[in-house]
Protein backbone atom coordinates (compact mmCIF):
# COMPACT_ATOMS: atom_id res chain seq x y z
CA UNK A 1 0.00 0.00 0.00
CA UNK A 2 2.97 2.26 -0.55
CA UNK A 3 1.01 4.43 -2.99
CA UNK A 4 -1.28 5.42 -0.10
CA UNK A 5 1.44 6.58 2.30
CA UNK A 6 1.06 10.26 1.34
CA UNK A 7 -2.69 10.31 1.99
CA UNK A 8 -3.85 11.23 5.48
CA UNK A 9 -6.23 9.15 7.60
CA UNK A 10 -8.87 11.84 7.19
CA UNK A 11 -8.63 11.77 3.38
CA UNK A 12 -9.00 7.99 3.30
CA UNK A 13 -12.08 8.21 5.54
CA UNK A 14 -13.67 10.85 3.30
CA UNK A 15 -13.10 8.75 0.19
CA UNK A 16 -14.64 5.67 1.80
CA UNK A 17 -17.63 7.68 3.05
CA UNK A 18 -18.18 9.06 -0.45
CA UNK A 19 -18.16 5.58 -1.94
CA UNK A 20 -20.63 4.27 0.64
CA UNK A 21 -23.10 7.10 -0.02
CA UNK A 22 -22.72 6.58 -3.76
CA UNK A 23 -23.59 2.89 -3.41
CA UNK A 24 -26.57 3.61 -1.15
CA UNK A 25 -27.90 6.15 -3.65
CA UNK A 26 -27.43 3.75 -6.57
CA UNK A 27 -29.14 0.95 -4.64
CA UNK A 28 -32.13 3.16 -3.88
CA UNK A 29 -32.59 3.85 -7.59
CA UNK A 30 -32.28 7.62 -7.22
CA UNK A 31 -30.42 9.95 -9.52
CA UNK A 32 -26.73 9.78 -8.64
CA UNK A 33 -26.03 13.44 -9.33
CA UNK A 34 -22.84 14.60 -7.62
CA UNK A 35 -22.34 11.18 -6.03
CA UNK A 36 -21.61 9.53 -9.37
CA UNK A 37 -18.21 9.27 -11.02
CA UNK A 38 -14.91 9.15 -9.11
CA UNK A 39 -14.62 9.81 -5.42
CA UNK A 40 -13.71 13.15 -3.89
CA UNK A 41 -9.98 12.45 -4.17
CA UNK A 42 -9.20 11.88 -7.85
CA UNK A 43 -5.83 10.35 -6.98
CA UNK A 44 -7.63 7.52 -5.16
CA UNK A 45 -10.07 6.71 -7.96
CA UNK A 46 -8.14 3.62 -9.13
CA UNK A 47 -7.56 2.23 -5.62
CA UNK A 48 -9.98 -0.51 -4.58
CA UNK A 49 -12.25 0.00 -1.59
CA UNK A 50 -10.67 -3.04 0.07
CA UNK A 51 -7.19 -1.55 -0.20
CA UNK A 52 -8.42 1.81 1.11
CA UNK A 53 -10.08 0.15 4.09
CA UNK A 54 -6.96 -1.87 4.82
CA UNK A 55 -4.72 1.19 4.69
CA UNK A 56 -7.09 3.08 6.97
CA UNK A 57 -7.10 0.31 9.55
CA UNK A 58 -3.32 0.30 9.53
CA UNK A 59 -2.96 4.03 10.25
CA UNK A 60 -5.40 5.05 12.98
CA UNK A 61 -4.88 5.85 16.67
CA UNK A 62 -5.49 4.03 19.93
CA UNK A 63 -6.86 3.72 23.48
CA UNK A 64 -4.38 3.77 26.40
CA UNK A 65 -5.36 1.94 29.55
CA UNK A 66 -9.06 2.48 30.29
CA UNK A 67 -11.23 4.18 27.65
CA UNK A 68 -12.03 7.46 29.44
CA UNK A 69 -13.95 9.13 26.62
CA UNK A 70 -17.29 10.74 27.45
CA UNK A 71 -19.88 12.58 25.44
CA UNK A 72 -20.10 16.25 26.33
CA UNK A 73 -23.62 15.93 27.80
CA UNK A 74 -22.12 13.45 30.33
CA UNK A 75 -19.43 15.86 31.54
CA UNK A 76 -20.21 17.29 34.97
CA UNK A 77 -17.65 20.11 34.92
CA UNK A 78 -19.20 23.35 33.67
CA UNK A 79 -15.67 24.58 32.91
CA UNK A 80 -14.93 21.65 30.61
CA UNK A 81 -18.32 21.95 28.91
CA UNK A 82 -17.52 25.60 28.26
CA UNK A 83 -14.19 24.66 26.69
CA UNK A 84 -15.92 22.08 24.50
CA UNK A 85 -18.19 24.79 23.11
CA UNK A 86 -15.17 26.35 21.43
CA UNK A 87 -14.12 23.19 19.61
CA UNK A 88 -15.12 22.97 15.94
CA UNK A 89 -15.74 20.09 13.56
CA UNK A 90 -14.19 20.35 10.09
CA UNK A 91 -16.96 19.28 7.74
CA UNK A 92 -17.06 18.86 3.98
CA UNK A 93 -19.21 21.61 2.44
CA UNK A 94 -21.02 18.99 0.36
CA UNK A 95 -22.19 17.28 3.58
CA UNK A 96 -24.13 20.37 4.68
CA UNK A 97 -27.56 21.27 3.27
CA UNK A 98 -28.91 24.77 3.78
CA UNK A 99 -32.51 24.84 4.98
CA UNK A 100 -35.21 27.38 4.20
CA UNK A 101 -34.79 29.04 7.61
CA UNK A 102 -31.05 29.54 7.06
CA UNK A 103 -29.95 26.63 9.26
CA UNK A 104 -27.82 23.73 8.03
CA UNK A 105 -28.39 19.98 8.20
CA UNK A 106 -25.38 17.67 8.35
CA UNK A 107 -25.29 14.41 6.39
CA UNK A 108 -23.94 11.58 8.55
CA UNK A 109 -22.81 7.99 8.17
CA UNK A 110 -22.84 4.95 10.46
CA UNK A 111 -19.72 4.63 12.63
CA UNK A 112 -20.21 0.87 12.96
CA UNK A 113 -20.62 0.33 9.22
CA UNK A 114 -17.85 2.68 8.15
CA UNK A 115 -15.27 0.92 10.32
CA UNK A 116 -16.76 -2.59 10.35
CA UNK A 117 -16.93 -2.35 14.14
CA UNK A 118 -18.02 -5.01 16.59
CA UNK A 119 -21.36 -4.22 18.19
CA UNK A 120 -19.91 -3.73 21.67
CA UNK A 121 -17.38 -1.11 20.54
CA UNK A 122 -17.95 2.20 22.44
CA UNK A 123 -20.14 4.67 20.52
CA UNK A 124 -20.73 2.11 17.73
CA UNK A 125 -24.34 3.26 17.27
CA UNK A 126 -23.40 6.94 16.85
CA UNK A 127 -23.05 8.80 13.53
CA UNK A 128 -19.99 10.21 11.80
CA UNK A 129 -20.09 13.73 10.40
CA UNK A 130 -16.65 15.35 10.14
CA UNK A 131 -13.07 14.58 9.14
CA UNK A 132 -10.94 16.69 11.54
CA UNK A 133 -11.21 18.88 14.62
CA UNK A 134 -10.27 22.49 15.30
CA UNK A 135 -10.68 25.17 17.97
CA UNK A 136 -11.20 28.91 18.32
CA UNK A 137 -8.01 30.87 19.11
CA UNK A 138 -9.13 34.39 18.08
CA UNK A 139 -12.52 35.93 17.38
CA UNK A 140 -12.33 34.81 13.74
CA UNK A 141 -9.44 32.31 13.69
CA UNK A 142 -9.48 28.52 14.16
CA UNK A 143 -6.42 26.35 14.82
CA UNK A 144 -6.21 22.81 13.46
CA UNK A 145 -3.61 20.34 12.22
CA UNK A 146 -1.64 21.30 9.13
CA UNK A 147 -2.55 18.03 7.42
CA UNK A 148 -6.26 18.80 7.82
CA UNK A 149 -6.05 21.99 5.72
CA UNK A 150 -3.35 21.64 3.12
CA UNK A 151 -3.91 24.85 1.18
CA UNK A 152 -6.40 27.51 0.02
CA UNK A 153 -8.19 25.00 -2.22
CA UNK A 154 -9.23 22.99 0.85
CA UNK A 155 -11.02 26.03 2.28
CA UNK A 156 -13.50 25.98 -0.61
CA UNK A 157 -14.64 22.47 0.35
CA UNK A 158 -14.50 22.78 4.16
CA UNK A 159 -16.74 24.40 6.74
CA UNK A 160 -16.12 24.88 10.44
CA UNK A 161 -19.09 23.80 12.56
CA UNK A 162 -19.47 24.41 16.30
CA UNK A 163 -21.70 22.18 18.41
CA UNK A 164 -21.42 18.79 16.67
CA UNK A 165 -22.24 16.61 19.69
CA UNK A 166 -24.66 14.10 21.16
CA UNK A 167 -27.72 15.66 22.80
CA UNK A 168 -28.30 12.52 24.85
CA UNK A 169 -27.55 8.81 24.60
CA UNK A 170 -29.70 8.34 21.50
CA UNK A 171 -29.71 11.64 19.59
CA UNK A 172 -26.97 13.55 17.81
CA UNK A 173 -27.33 17.19 16.92
CA UNK A 174 -27.41 17.33 13.11
CA UNK A 175 -29.09 20.70 12.47
CA UNK A 176 -27.12 23.87 13.16
CA UNK A 177 -28.11 27.54 13.11
CA UNK A 178 -26.18 29.75 10.70
CA UNK A 179 -24.22 31.31 13.56
CA UNK A 180 -22.58 27.92 14.25
CA UNK A 181 -21.36 27.37 10.66
CA UNK A 182 -18.39 29.24 9.16
CA UNK A 183 -16.39 29.30 5.94
CA UNK A 184 -12.60 29.51 5.89
CA UNK A 185 -11.36 32.62 4.08
CA UNK A 186 -7.56 32.44 4.38
CA UNK A 187 -4.74 30.40 5.88
CA UNK A 188 -2.99 32.71 8.34
CA UNK A 189 -0.09 30.30 8.86
CA UNK A 190 0.70 26.62 8.39
CA UNK A 191 3.47 24.08 8.92
CA UNK A 192 3.52 20.38 8.19
CA UNK A 193 6.59 18.37 9.18
CA UNK A 194 6.05 14.57 9.20
CA UNK A 195 7.77 14.04 12.56
CA UNK A 196 7.68 17.59 13.94
CA UNK A 197 5.39 20.62 13.92
CA UNK A 198 1.98 20.16 12.29
CA UNK A 199 -0.42 23.09 12.56
CA UNK A 200 -2.59 25.53 10.65
CA UNK A 201 -4.42 28.76 11.50
CA UNK A 202 -7.50 29.55 9.42
CA UNK A 203 -9.22 32.92 9.25
CA UNK A 204 -12.97 32.52 9.11
CA UNK A 205 -15.41 34.49 6.98
CA UNK A 206 -16.63 36.44 10.03
CA UNK A 207 -16.25 36.70 13.79
CA UNK A 208 -17.64 33.81 15.81
CA UNK A 209 -20.61 34.83 17.93
CA UNK A 210 -21.36 33.57 21.41
CA UNK A 211 -17.99 31.86 21.86
CA UNK A 212 -14.70 33.20 23.22
CA UNK A 213 -11.25 32.04 22.08
CA UNK A 214 -9.68 29.28 24.14
CA UNK A 215 -6.91 30.26 26.59
CA UNK A 216 -3.43 29.32 25.34
CA UNK A 217 -0.06 28.75 26.96
CA UNK A 218 2.04 31.80 26.03
CA UNK A 219 5.54 30.74 27.16
CA UNK A 220 7.53 27.82 28.54
CA UNK A 221 6.29 24.27 28.12
CA UNK A 222 4.08 21.69 29.76
CA UNK A 223 5.46 19.78 32.76
CA UNK A 224 7.28 16.50 32.14
CA UNK A 225 4.51 14.33 33.58
CA UNK A 226 1.68 16.87 33.58
CA UNK A 227 -1.90 15.67 33.35
CA UNK A 228 -3.62 16.56 30.09
CA UNK A 229 -6.96 15.97 28.36
CA UNK A 230 -8.35 16.34 24.87
CA UNK A 231 -11.68 17.44 23.38
CA UNK A 232 -12.42 16.61 19.77
CA UNK A 233 -14.05 14.36 17.22
CA UNK A 234 -12.51 10.85 17.24
CA UNK A 235 -13.10 9.14 13.88
CA UNK A 236 -15.53 11.97 13.01
CA UNK A 237 -17.90 11.27 15.92
CA UNK A 238 -19.80 13.91 17.90
CA UNK A 239 -17.44 15.68 20.34
CA UNK A 240 -15.80 13.59 23.06
CA UNK A 241 -13.95 14.55 26.23
CA UNK A 242 -10.99 12.26 27.03
CA UNK A 243 -9.33 12.96 30.41
CA UNK A 244 -6.82 11.03 32.50
CA UNK A 245 -3.73 11.29 30.27
CA UNK A 246 -0.18 12.35 31.07
CA UNK A 247 2.78 13.73 29.17
CA UNK A 248 5.13 10.84 28.39
CA UNK A 249 7.94 12.47 26.40
CA UNK A 250 8.55 16.20 26.72
CA UNK A 251 11.93 16.29 24.98
CA UNK A 252 11.06 17.13 21.32
CA UNK A 253 11.28 20.84 20.57
CA UNK A 254 8.13 21.19 18.48
CA UNK A 255 5.84 18.63 20.11
CA UNK A 256 5.32 16.44 23.15
CA UNK A 257 3.99 12.90 23.49
CA UNK A 258 1.08 11.90 25.75
CA UNK A 259 -1.04 8.78 26.28
CA UNK A 260 -4.24 10.42 25.06
CA UNK A 261 -7.25 8.34 23.95
CA UNK A 262 -7.53 9.69 20.41
CA UNK A 263 -8.35 8.52 16.90
CA UNK A 264 -8.20 9.78 13.33
CA UNK A 265 -10.63 12.72 13.31
CA UNK A 266 -9.07 13.96 16.56
CA UNK A 267 -6.40 15.56 14.38
CA UNK A 268 -6.58 19.27 15.14
CA UNK A 269 -8.10 18.77 18.60
CA UNK A 270 -6.97 21.04 21.44
CA UNK A 271 -5.00 19.29 24.19
CA UNK A 272 -5.49 20.99 27.57
CA UNK A 273 -3.49 21.15 30.77
CA UNK A 274 -5.73 19.57 33.40
CA UNK A 275 -4.62 22.04 36.09
CA UNK A 276 -4.70 25.32 34.20
CA UNK A 277 -7.33 24.43 31.55
CA UNK A 278 -5.12 26.19 29.00
CA UNK A 279 -4.40 24.70 25.60
CA UNK A 280 -0.96 23.07 25.49
CA UNK A 281 -1.08 22.00 21.87
CA UNK A 282 -2.77 20.40 18.85
CA UNK A 283 -3.24 16.64 18.55
CA UNK A 284 -1.57 15.59 15.27
CA UNK A 285 -0.21 12.00 15.19
CA UNK A 286 -0.47 8.69 17.01
CA UNK A 287 -0.63 4.92 17.23
CA UNK A 288 -2.94 2.68 15.15
CA UNK A 289 -6.61 2.83 16.24
CA UNK A 290 -8.26 -0.43 15.26
CA UNK A 291 -7.35 -4.09 15.10
CA UNK A 292 -9.34 -7.09 13.88
CA UNK A 293 -10.69 -9.68 16.28
CA UNK A 294 -11.29 -12.03 13.36
CA UNK A 295 -14.81 -11.00 12.36
CA UNK A 296 -14.95 -7.24 13.04
CA UNK A 297 -12.82 -4.32 14.21
CA UNK A 298 -12.15 -3.21 17.80
CA UNK A 299 -10.13 -0.35 19.26
CA UNK A 300 -6.49 -1.19 19.81
CA UNK A 301 -5.67 -0.93 23.50
CA UNK A 302 -2.24 -0.24 24.96
CA UNK A 303 -0.92 -0.07 28.51
CA UNK A 304 -0.73 3.51 29.74
CA UNK A 305 3.05 3.36 29.27
CA UNK A 306 2.96 1.20 26.13
CA UNK A 307 2.84 1.77 22.35
CA UNK A 308 4.22 4.97 20.84
CA UNK A 309 1.94 7.61 22.39
CA UNK A 310 0.17 10.52 20.69
CA UNK A 311 2.02 13.56 19.33
CA UNK A 312 0.89 17.09 20.23
CA UNK A 313 2.30 20.14 18.43
CA UNK A 314 3.14 22.72 21.12
CA UNK A 315 1.11 25.93 21.30
CA UNK A 316 4.29 27.99 21.55
CA UNK A 317 5.31 26.91 18.03
CA UNK A 318 2.40 28.79 16.44
CA UNK A 319 0.80 31.07 19.06
CA UNK A 320 2.72 34.15 17.88
CA UNK A 321 1.01 33.80 14.49
CA UNK A 322 -2.46 34.24 15.98
CA UNK A 323 -3.72 37.72 15.01
CA UNK A 324 -4.02 40.07 17.98
CA UNK A 325 -7.49 41.29 18.86
CA UNK A 326 -8.09 44.95 18.13
CA UNK A 327 -7.53 47.27 21.05
CA UNK A 328 -5.41 44.86 23.09
CA UNK A 329 -1.93 46.25 22.46
CA UNK A 330 0.21 47.12 25.47
CA UNK A 331 -0.06 50.80 24.64
CA UNK A 332 -3.84 50.71 24.57
CA UNK A 333 -3.97 48.54 27.66
CA UNK A 334 -1.70 51.01 29.44
CA UNK A 335 -3.87 53.92 28.31
CA UNK A 336 -6.97 52.25 29.70
CA UNK A 337 -5.22 51.57 33.00
CA UNK A 338 -4.17 55.23 33.29
CA UNK A 339 -7.69 56.40 32.49
CA UNK A 340 -9.09 54.17 35.23
CA UNK A 341 -6.50 55.53 37.69
CA UNK A 342 -7.49 59.11 36.87
CA UNK A 343 -11.15 58.23 37.38
CA UNK A 344 -10.43 56.70 40.79
CA UNK A 345 -8.38 59.77 41.77
CA UNK A 346 -11.24 62.12 40.83
CA UNK A 347 -13.67 60.05 42.87
CA UNK A 348 -11.41 60.18 45.93
CA UNK A 349 -11.10 63.96 45.53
Amino acid sequence: MSELKDWTVEELVLELRHRERRERTRGAGRSLGAASGPGRAAGLAEVSTERLAGALRDRQRVIYGIDNRDDIYQVKSAKVRGLAGRVAALVKTSDLTRNADGSFTLATASYQQEYDLCGNEPFASQPLGCFCSGFLVASNVVATAGHCVKGPADLTTTRFVFGWRMLDAARARTTFPAEDVYDGRAIVGRQLTPTGADWALVKLDREVTGRAPLPLRTSGKVGNTARVFVIGHPSGLPAKYAPGARVRDNSPAAHFVANLDTYGGNSGSPVFNTSTKKVEGILVRGENDYVSNGTCQVSQRCPTTGCRGEDVTRVTVWAAKVPKAKGTSKAKAGGKAKAKARTRARRRA
